[in-house]
């Protein structure tokens, strides 16, 4: 049954230690042996689904209690594992690091024990010997109802201090499931956000994968890691898969050949989206097209609706400029009053100009990088109506950037956030909704329902 797919996810003590060497080696290893493996991340991030799309052939999807509530994150699990032999949930941060304030909301061990998951401690060994014993002792009892089920010891640096190790850990009472050699880290090449994406550097990434790989096939029992993740048992009673289904009283989808075209941007600039969002579309009623903003110079045929997600549009800011007739398509389209959703990336693509360079223009504000990074999830309410949601809407977002936009908000603010400051910010104008917040549409189908409509009367 669904409900009980064999799944283990892997922490750490902190972040750094190498969960996502070894989550993705582990995806890629266990793939490799002819098993169908379900990625998925805990928390909001967007880079490591792409690794572990490569390393399983399957989209890669989140898990934030967050984002999406508690409630959700079954569901969502077992939308994403429909079909699968076995599941990998890598963590974030450390095992019981959470939303700031929130106890253990969001945080791994929430996740693990919301999936009654088993879960993998991943230990950076590099600079201690008998003192893992204690450091996996405190995790595994810090709270009873987190079962951790084994240790994979990353960066060990020699036979000797590999047996040192596990001689000291043999009085954890944790077994030890694997070790790295320090001397074996794969290249992964980080920017001012994380790991590059694989969109990106697309070779690159799949020979980082491999390795990955290559590097847990040879130094972790992936038998007993199997049998590991099969221990875990049903899912909490009642537990059903997230079904994408419009509910009874939303209109009939049109047929085929009348459904709005709603096109998503993609590419190197905007690798920055949660797979559920184009399967809400989808399921709403659109036919969901990607085009790529550096290399097309139109939008897809029949445009009705324009989604443009997060990324590095930074990075790309001349070569997003060079590409005068897309943007000139854009601003068109957004002018003419079709539905424009813009979170992060989007929102920068819209304004007038990025670190000097003409965007959009769309938007009179003006964008560019800066030294703060601004990192959190966010409460937030929407101000006004708009394409998304109509006022007084609440949402959790989170916030991931090195950029400002000036000014921060437009005459329509797109929404209320707390951070802990109460403040507005984004935009509202005519068929355009623009911000810095990420949101999860799963936690709200209504908002992918409501942009579909709109494309179909806009």
């Amino acid at each position: 049954m669904t409900s009980s797919v064999p799944r283990l996810v892997v922490a750490a003590p902190s972040s750094g230690s190498g969960k996502t060497t070894v989550a993705t080696g582990l995806m890629a290893a266990f793939a490799a042996r002819g098993l169908a493996v379900s990625p998925h991340k805990v928390g909001p991030d967007y880079i490591d689904p792409g690794y572990h799309a490569l390393a399983t052939g399957r989209a890669g999807r989140n898990l934030d209690a967050y984002l999406c509530g508690p409630e959700l994150v079954a569901p969502l699990f077992l939308h994403g594992a429909r079909g699968c032999d076995l599941a990998v949930v890598e963590g974030v941060m450390g095992l019981y690091d959470g939303a700031a304030g929130e106890g253990e909301l969001a945080s791994t061990a929430h996740v693990a024990k919301l999936l009654r998951a088993p879960v993998v401690l991943v230990v950076d060994a590099s600079s201690q010997s008998r003192s893992v014993a204690a450091l996996v002792h405190g995790f595994a009892s810090w709270d009873p109802e987190v079962r951790v089920g084994g240790v994979i010891l990353n960066k060990v640096g020699s036979d000797r201090h590999e047996e040192l190790l596990r001689d000291a850990l043999d009085s954890a009472g944790v077994p030890v499931l694997g070790a790295l050699r320090r001397t074996q880290q794969v290249d992964t090449p980080s920017r001012h956000l994380g790991l590059v994406p694989v969109a990106e550097r697309r070779s690159g990434a799949t020979d980082a994968v491999a390795a990955m790989a290559a590097q847990v096939s040879a130094g972790c029992d992936l038998a007993a890691l199997e049998a590991l993740a099969r221990s875990a048992g049903p899912l909490p009673e009642g537990s059903a898969p997230w079904t994408l289904a419009p509910p009874t009283d939303h209109p009939a989808l049109p047929a085929e050949g009348r459904r709005p075209v709603v096109a998503v941007a993609g590419g190197s600039a905007f690798t920055f989206s949660y797979a559920e969002h184009t399967e809400l579309l989808t399921a709403a009623g659109a036919e969901v097209v990607t085009f790529d903003p550096l290399r097309d110079e139109q939008l897809p045929e029949g445009t009705a609706g324009l989604v443009i997600g997060g990324g590095f549009p930074e990075v790309y800011a001349a070569e997003l400029s060079a590409n005068e007739p897309l943007r000139k398509a854009v601003t068109e389209l957004a002018l003419g009053g079709a539905p424009v959703a813009a979170e992060c990336a989007g929102l920068l693509y819209l304004c007038r100009e990025l670190d000097g360079q003409p965007m959009c223009g769309v938007l009179d504000a003006t964008a560019r990088m800066t030294e703060r990074l601004t990192l959190g999830y966010r409460d937030a309410v929407a101000v006004g109506d708009s394409v998304l949601a109509v006022a007084g809407t609440r949402m959790r977002g989170h916030e991931f950037h090195r950029t400002a936009v000036e000014p921060g908000a437009g005459p329509a603010p797109a929404w209320g956030v707390r951070t802990p400051v109460r403040r507005v910010e984004g935009f509202v104008q005519q068929g355009v909704h623009a911000s810095y917040l990420h949101t999860h549409w799963a936690s709200r189908p209504g908002v992918a329902r409501r942009f579909v409509e709109r494309c179909r009367t806009s």
